[in-house]
């Protein structure tokens, strides 16, 4: 009989790679049709999603990330609930239940639900042993532990309805940005990436940025027009649009350089569109504030150089995580290796 072992699953995903750097027709004709089901998967933004995911399943990472990982010979049914925020954002809890050994019992998102079966579709092909350990359904029931993802609202449901299996069950984060003042134009621009790609709507999208006493706004503002084609979408402008809008009405200060509103609030979540900032005194002092909030923040962008006590990434860098980069700082082979 046939065993899935560490070296086979290696070999699927890296072809799965392979596929994302060059999808057939019938993938292709996917990308181009996301929009109809969801308007924020334009299809340059599920590029760039696929874009993150190849370099994520490279040869030498996947080796790198095996050596630690136990592939299970009593596999675990494992639910996973998944969020639809961003396009395949659920992709490496699968594939970290997939590294295990386990069985993925997957519910998905409506807002993406047509991207992933087609992934796995071409997952199974490229190694058939895979095809009893993906299995989608509507109603979860009959699982072993528990992986969900959501909004504290709904957390709150899935520790009622999971919180007696083994469970993570991911909640609200935001992204933020620290600027020392020494940027360069083309960080600032790199930063622009972090804060607009998928819109925004991510939880590695950077929503909040700290700035150094003095700070001079147009500095940030002027190298951030490359990105001010973000405005053509409707949905975006929309929301750009409604909360210019609120500020205007409410007499609120803030800044605008007509597709992105900045404005100065101790929040760490801005509104879409909206990017929150915040003055600091001292590196140091930023250092305990951010300490104190690292249960709320998924990634801080900066310079890989500034002594903060956080994991932190380069500039351009929080939507391209590797295969240990693992979501809410949660490492979710530790917890499937335990089962």
């Amino acid at each position: 009989m046939s065993i899935l072992t560490a070296e086979k699953l290696i070999i699927a995903f890296h072809k799965l790679s392979d596929f994302l750097n060059h999808p057939d027709d019938e993938f292709n004709n996917l990308i181009e049709s996301a929009p109809n089901h969801n308007a924020w998967f334009q299809p340059e933004e599920v590029k760039r999603s696929l874009s993150s995911l190849q370099e994520m399943l490279n040869r030498n990472a996947l080796e790198q990330w095996f050596e630690q990982i136990r592939v299970s010979e009593t596999p675990k049914i494992v639910g996973l609930i998944l969020a639809g925020n961003i396009p395949l954002v659920g992709f490496h809890d699968l594939i970290c239940v997939l590294a295990t050994g386990n069985r993925a019992l997957i519910k998905l998102s409506s807002s993406d639900a047509q991207l992933l079966p087609a992934l796995t579709k071409q997952l199974i092909e490229f190694e058939p042993l895979l095809a009893d350990k993906i299995i989608y359904t509507e109603r979860l029931k009959d699982f072993e532990a528990i992986i969900a993802t959501g909004s504290n609202n709904s957390s709150r449901y899935f520790d009622y309805y999971f919180g007696k299996v083994p469970n993570i069950i991911r909640k609200n984060r935001n992204s933020i940005a620290v600027l020392d003042g020494k940027e360069s134009a083309k960080e600032i621009q790199l930063l622009g990436h972090d804060i607009f790609d998928y819109f925004g709507l991510g939880c590695r999208n950077v929503s909040k940025v700290y700035l150094p006493e003095g700070y001079e706004i147009k500095n940030f503002f002027e190298p951030l027009e490359q990105h001010q084609l973000i405005a053509n979408h409707f949905k975006y402008n929309n929301n750009y649009d409604y909360n210019k809008s609120i500020y205007l009405v409410n007499a609120a200060k803030h800044f605008d350089n007509g597709f992105l509103l900045l404005k100065e609030d101790e929040g760490l979540s801005s509104p879409l569109a909206v990017l929150y900032y915040e003055f600091y005194t001292s590196l140091e002092e930023l250092n305990e504030k951010l300490i104190a909030m690292q249960d709320d923040i998924q990634c801080v962008v900066t310079h890989t150089s500034l002594k903060l006590d956080t994991g932190i990434v380069n500039f351009g860098q929080s939507q391209h995580p590797q295969l240990w980069d693992y979501a809410d700082n949660v490492n979710t082979i530790s917890f499937l290796n335990n089962l």
